[in-house]
């Protein structure tokens, strides 16, 4: 069938516009991409101090295991568990009748000792006494016998018993000295039974929070064995925590111009901070870990720190001015290193690569990479790329704990 030449016009004009039709609609629909709703902040300049962070543990200024020195029966306790003791508190009864007894004794055998020290004095100079009558019959003898009016028999006679006086003399000087040791002996015996019927009573040796009794009244105790309780002194406490040994030269120059300040914040209570002092810098570093222990004093007077608790400690080194500071959330990983979106002033994106130092709170320093004033993206980095636009949205608001 031959078609008319009036049909092929219509039908080419109609294939036109329709052509023309779908060209208008893609040029319609190929505009630029829609903005990116981001989150920003701005890089500022902060006075930013020098600080080592790291974590710690708190641990009682001092530490004493009370243990019996006697053995006996435990008979009373003087605390409360979980009560302040005061140095010299008494805390324990130790049966203390066997004590007693031997006290006794000891004493007993002082003055049996000091009885026969007198008996030995006496025979003593009687016997010095008698010496010397004897060694002036000797002497009388041996003038009569030189004028032949004494015999010889005489003379030896008186001479021999002035000469047996003397080592009774002797003996009887050596049974006083005897009785003198022996006093000494039983008066270090009565010290020793005073001292032992002393330790019936224990008393607290250091002013402290006493912990949990560990023997029970009733329980027999040996000396030197088991804590009965244990007593920690929390006011002032320590805390210690582990730096690397590369920062111990920096550590040891800041510290040498004065105490450097430490400041400790506990899981529990996040926005409580405690300030203390750096008070001991360990003399050798651990070869295994490559560390170097330190430890902080602080006061703990309203008694936020307790120990054993793990809590997060800042040492305060310097502090150093004009650092570039933005939030740590604009910092992303990329294929060159650490870069962030920096919004430019037709609001449009660019990624640049930046030298990121020490971590502050939630901030980070910049030491490379941004100037003061610039705006970076916090949020929203997901769906960028170099050159997107974007639009600039409400910061969310933080999320409050439950205290």
């Amino acid at each position: 069938m031959r078609r008319s030449p009036t049909v092929l016009i219509l039908v080419s004009i109609l294939a036109a516009c329709l052509m023309l039709a779908c060209r208008t609609e893609k040029a319609q629909t190929a505009g630029p991409p829609p903005a990116m709703p981001v989150t920003v902040a701005t890089a500022s300049i902060q006075s930013t101090p020098l600080e080592v962070r790291l974590v710690g543990t708190v641990e009682p200024s001092a530490k004493v295991e009370i243990k019996s020195q006697v053995a006996g029966q435990l008979m009373k306790v003087h605390f409360a568990e979980g009560q302040d003791v005061k140095q010299g508190d008494l805390l324990l009864d130790i049966d203390p009748q066997p004590y007693r007894e031997a006290l006794r004794q000891a004493e007993a055998a002082v003055e049996r000792d000091r009885a026969q020290l007198a008996q030995a004095e006496f025979a003593l100079q009687k016997d010095i006494v008698q010496s010397k009558s004897a060694d002036a019959d000797a002497e009388r003898y041996a003038a009569l016998r030189k004028d032949r009016v004494a015999s010889e028999q005489q003379e030896l006679q008186y001479r021999t018993s002035a000469e047996t006086l003397k080592q009774t003399i002797r003996v009887d000087q050596a049974a006083v000295d005897s009785a003198r040791s022996s006093i000494k002996v039983d008066e270090a015996a009565v010290s020793q039974a005073k001292l032992n019927l002393g330790y019936c009573e224990i008393r607290a040796p250091i002013s402290g929070r006493a912990g949990n009794l560990l023997v029970h009244p009733g329980n027999l105790v040996k000396v030197n064995d088991a804590a009965l309780v244990v007593i920690n002194r929390i006011a002032p406490v320590f805390v210690s925590f582990n730096v690397p040994e590369k920062q111990l030269e920096a550590i040891r120059r800041y510290s040498a111009s004065g105490s450097l300040p430490v400041e400790v914040t506990t899981r529990s209570e996040p926005l409580t901070k405690v300030i203390g002092s750096l008070s001991v810098i360990d003399n050798t570093v651990d070869t295994q870990t490559g560390t170097i222990h330190l430890k902080a004093t602080f006061d703990n007077g309203k008694r936020v720190l307790w120990p054993g608790q793990f809590v997060e400690v800042v040492l305060t080194l310097k502090a150093a001015q004009n650092s570039t500071v933005i939030p740590a959330e604009a910092v992303q990983a990329g294929q060159k290193g650490q870069f962030v979106y920096v919004v430019k002033s037709d609001k449009t994106v660019e990624p640049r690569v930046v030298a990121v130092g020490r971590t502050i709170e939630r901030n980070v320093i910049i030491e490379n990479g941004i100037t003061p004033g610039e705006t970076v993206v916090t949020d929203g980095q997901m769906l960028l790329f170099p050159g997107a636009h974007v639009t600039i949205a409400a910061a969310p608001k933080a999320d409050i704990g439950v205290q």
